[in-house]
């Protein structure tokens, strides 16, 4: 396993930069990487930038909230009409004089 050092920046408006290290990367990974920057006419670093640029942006416009993840995953199996609860009355507060 070896470690990966890339620049992330964090906000473009302000060119901050910080540095990321992600350690115990699998060779195979590393490689593939390596390729696929090759193909981009990209170094490593530049190509981890932009994957995960990429992965962040469109990540957050593509994220459901909770309960539009549950009824997607529910939506093939069909839906249940229930009936309504009915009305409960409410009981009388306690009182609180000695």
């Amino acid at each position: 396993m070896q470690s990966m050092h890339t620049l992330l920046s964090l906000n473009r408006t302000n060119l901050s930069v910080t540095t990321l290290t992600i350690r115990n990367v699998d060779a195979t990974v590393k490689e593939r990487l390596r390729v696929r920057a090759a193909r981009h006419g990209r170094s490593m670093e530049a190509e981890l930038r932009c994957i995960l640029g990429d992965a962040l942006e469109n990540g957050q416009e593509q994220e459901p909230n909770l309960a539009e993840a549950i009824r997607r995953r529910f939506a093939p199996l069909g839906g249940v009409e229930l009936e309504p609860h009915p009305p409960v009355p409410m009981r009388e507060p306690p009182a609180f004089d000695p």
